[in-house]
Formats: structure tokens, sequence, C-alpha cells
């Protein structure tokens, strides 16, 4: 069994509304002490919108670090006052106007382990109807329907280059093409 190590303190560096960086001293035990700098979330939600015409719904957005339009599902911090599912829901609404009247959970991954806490928790959303949230003042999004072979193809092209979009849909392609039978 691998050793865990033993937490001594967190310190707070910084925080906004969306994260927390975090400076945690810490102990393997009888090997070493050490810093280690961290960002810190309550999770987030990835919700795979699939439409009626059989095609799923992607959000294309300016990415400010890595300065360049990104293809992705729509997704966002939990918000500490939401469930997962109401989170999920609430970000669909806000990236592509659309509601579901069902919604799947699928799973979670850990998007970067090494540099943050973060558990992303992946949902499916159909039957979609109009009821459109204000994104906030930082986001502007383009829609983006797809097949779900048209989708795959830009995947392997490297069109979708988004790491927790790849994540979700390899936990949720089966699942996705078996609702669309």
């Amino acid at each position: 069994m691998l050793t865990r190590w033993k937490k001594i303190s967190e310190e707070v560096i910084n925080r906004n509304s969306h994260w927390a960086y975090k400076r945690d001293k810490f102990e393997i035990p009888g090997r070493k002490k050490g810093e280690y700098h961290y960002v810190h979330t309550e999770g987030s939600t990835l919700i795979i919108p699939v439409l009626s015409s059989g095609k799923i719904l992607l959000v294309n957005q300016y990415r400010y670090l890595v300065g360049k339009e990104v293809l992705e599902f729509p997704c966002g911090v939990i918000e500490p006052d939401l469930t997962k599912e109401e989170n999920a829901i609430k970000e669909l609404r806000e990236e592509t106007g659309f509601t579901a009247n069902k919604i799947f959970y699928v799973g979670e991954f850990i998007p970067y382990s090494g540099v943050s806490d973060e558990i992303s928790y992946v949902f499916i959303a159909k039957d979609l109807q109009l009821s459109p949230l204000q994104p906030d003042d930082t986001e502007e999004f383009e829609l983006v329907e797809l097949t779900v072979s048209e989708f795959e193809k830009m995947i392997s092209k490297n069109k979708i280059i988004d790491g927790m979009t790849l994540a979700a849909w390899q936990m949720a392609k089966e699942k996705v093409k078996k609702l669309l039978g």
C-alpha cells in the first residue's frame, strides 16, 4: 500500500468566487516534510445535452488562458447552495439557453489531480426546452450542434481539445449512443 501523506496545516493564499489558492504543509511519515500548493474548488458539473434531433449540443467559447476558442460541453463550478444536479441544469441554462426534463448521472472524474482537488460530475441531459439564464459578464457562447459521428471525427482530427469534454465523452458515449437508439 502506498504511503498516505499527513496534512499538518492549510492556508488560503487567495480566494475568489470560484476557487481558492491554498498552501498545505505536509509530512510523508518517516521520509519528508514539505509544502503543496493547489487550487481548491467545490467541484464542477459537466452536462452533455442531447437534442431531439439526435445531435449533441456543445458551446464554443473563448478561453483566455489558452488564447483561443474552445468547443466543449457546458460546465461550471458547483455553487455552494446547489446540488450537483441543480448546478448542472444551471450551467446548461446559462450556457445554452435550454433546460432538461430528463437528466442522467454518468459518473465523476478528477480533471487535474496534481494541481487541484476538483472533482467533476458528469450528466446527460435529454428532452430539452428553452429556459435561458443570463451567463456572467465574462462568458460568451456560440452553440454548435453535432451528430455523434461528426463529434468523434472532430476529436480524431484534434478539433475538440478540451480535456474535461474528452474525459466526459469517454465516460458517457455508450450511454449517449444507447439513448439515441
